[in-house]
């Protein structure tokens, strides 16, 4: 492998990834934005994810195009005795290996982290999984809905009194990739150490379960099933959308001295020494109340101009945007968070600001030049 120029944090660092779907190319993303020497390496095939669209460009999915820039480009067919081979040389001078084969696929092919470990000691070997490899549901395959199902998520996501509903993007296969960067990060510091690498595994199962704050905790101390609530949150209260003469805005007031001064800018100061409403918690268990009377006093407001008018004022309010109106938002400009390349492609930005090795865009999604063809061979990306 020769590395891509970069000033990143992460130069140097050279990353196969064996990734496919959403998980593991996220974590390979993240890695390759800060400047590590990301080779990814498909079936023949290709990653299943070009092919989900609409909408498409050159007939490739923009799913797979928002998950797989700053890499160069392989195929493998890992079935053969002749492309494990060419993995093997490729690993020789890798310090990651990122994979999300199902549990005891790579195993199979002799490619195990107990064969690897010994001929690599130094290769921190990253695993994307479902559930783990042992357990009750140890090896199954992971999907995201169904672990949105199967860890709670849904249950608390919905109206009040509705049905339980998925959160409406990919949160638990996100999270698990930011998960599996962070291990990889993780082990890469210990490696300066003690001079080895080590298995890293990040689980879809797992990493659901660590979003169910603060219903988890809530759970622990009171024991009660925590219901679906809406946009409102379950603890803290007005910390909910409320509607206005013309778009809904989201209030997300946290403390005493921000509802106090919500009162006194719709004018009604007395409300926030009202017993109903004086504390936290008293607004809370008396929400349905004050949501009525907040709509009430909201209702000859344009949206937009409170929630710019009571952010200035130190309450934290939001418009509700679209996916557009946010992507195109002059914060979202000024925060660099739209990253635009050569040949049409524009993506979201690394949230990652490092302040002398900032996050570095060299690779556009299946850009000419990132095609990656090992000595004597002609695969193609």
């Amino acid at each position: 492998m020769t590395s891509a120029l970069s000033d990143g944090a992460l130069a140097g660092i050279r990353v196969v990834d064996l990734s496919r779907i959403l998980g593991g190319p996220y974590c390979g993303q993240i890695l390759g934005d800060h400047g590590a020497d990301v080779l990814k390496v498909e079936p023949p095939q290709g990653d299943d994810t070009r092919t989900w669209g609409p909408p498409f460009k050159d007939g490739v999915a923009s799913y797979y195009l928002g998950l797989n820039r700053n890499k160069r480009l392989m195929r493998l067919d890992l079935t053969t005795e002749t492309d494990r081979a060419t993995l093997l040389a490729l690993l020789a001078d890798a310090d990651v290996l990122l994979e999300n084969f199902k549990t005891g696929t790579m195993e199979k092919w002799g490619l195990g982290y107990d064969v690897l470990s010994q001929r690599f000691p130094r290769l921190v070997h990253c695993r994307v999984s479902g559930y783990g490899a042992d357990g009750p549901l140890g090896g199954l395959p992971g999907y995201d809905a169904a672990l949105q199902a199967q860890n709670g998520l849904m249950s608390v996501n919905g109206e009040a009194g509705g049905a339980p509903l998925r959160v409406g993007l990919p949160v638990v296969d996100m999270v698990t990739g930011l998960n599996a960067a962070l291990g990889v990060l993780l082990a890469l510091h210990e490696r300066a150490r003690s001079g080895r690498g080590q298995f890293v595994e990040a689980a879809l199962y797992d990493s659901g379960l660590s979003l169910l704050h603060p219903h988890g905790a809530n759970w622990f101390l009171d024991g009660k099933t925590a219901g679906r609530t809406g946009n409102a949150h379950p603890n803290i209260y007005p910390y909910d959308s409320m509607a206005t003469r013309t778009e809904p805005v989201f209030l997300a007031v946290g403390n005493d001295k921000q509802f106090a001064i919500l009162c006194r800018y719709l004018g009604v100061p007395a409300l926030a020494s009202d017993e109903q409403y004086a504390t936290a918690g008293a607004r809370s268990i008396n929400r349905v109340a004050l949501k009525t009377a907040l709509e009430a006093l909201l209702a000859d407001h344009d949206g937009p101009a409170l929630a710019a008018a009571l952010v200035a004022a130190g309450v934290p309010c939001a418009p509700v945007l679209s996916v557009p109106a946010a992507l195109q938002h002059p914060h979202t400009v000024h925060r660099g968070m739209v990253v635009e390349l050569p040949g049409g492609y524009r993506g979201i930005a690394s949230p990652i600001k490092l302040q002398r090795t900032p996050a570095t865009y060299r690779y556009a999604p299946l850009a000419e030049g990132n095609r990656f063809v090992p000595r004597e061979s002609a695969n193609d990306g």
